[in-house]
């Protein structure tokens, strides 16, 4: 099955680990990608957009008009793509911000996009019923497999 992994960019290192845990078992996967790279005493990285944004003042530092917001447009027109491609999206919904099975707002779009397309929508965890949008979630028919990656048919 060709998969999509979805989820918080803090996870990004999970999803990796979670995609070769995939593979392994015969499936397609593609991941977020790290968009920004960084020169950081002398070695070059990447970091989510997230991470660039948060280490250089928070999101109101930076102008309605500057170049990151092109490039946040770019990585969500590049997940879409991903979306579209797949048979079905997993949701990497790890605890953040003291919240199970969080979900952020990009992965909320992304799901919306599947459940669109007619993809299967899996997360790896229950949804906490801390978001506020946890109705418009499981509306969408999810299968929550409980952070076993066998489940995934």
């Amino acid at each position: 099955m060709k998969i999509t992994l979805c989820g918080s960019m803090k996870f990004h290192d999970e999803m990796e680990k979670i995609a070769k845990e995939l593979e392994s078992a015969g499936h397609e996967i593609k991941v977020p990608l790290l968009r920004i790279e960084v020169k950081e005493k002398g070695r070059d990285r990447k970091m989510s957009i997230r991470a660039f944004i948060e280490s250089n003042g928070g999101i109101d530092s930076f102008s309605n008009d500057h170049d990151i917001w092109e490039e946040k447009s770019n990585a969500i027109d590049d997940h879409f793509k991903k979306v579209e491609w797949c048979d079905a999206v997993l949701v990497a919904n790890y605890p953040k911000h003291e919240i199970d099975g969080y979900v952020g707002g990009n992965t909320l779009m992304e799901v919306g996009l599947a459940r669109y397309l007619r993809k299967k929508i899996y997360l790896l965890q229950p949804i906490s019923s801390k978001l506020s949008y946890k109705e418009e979630i499981l509306g969408m028919k999810p299968i929550v497999i409980d952070g076993d990656l066998s489940k995934i048919k």
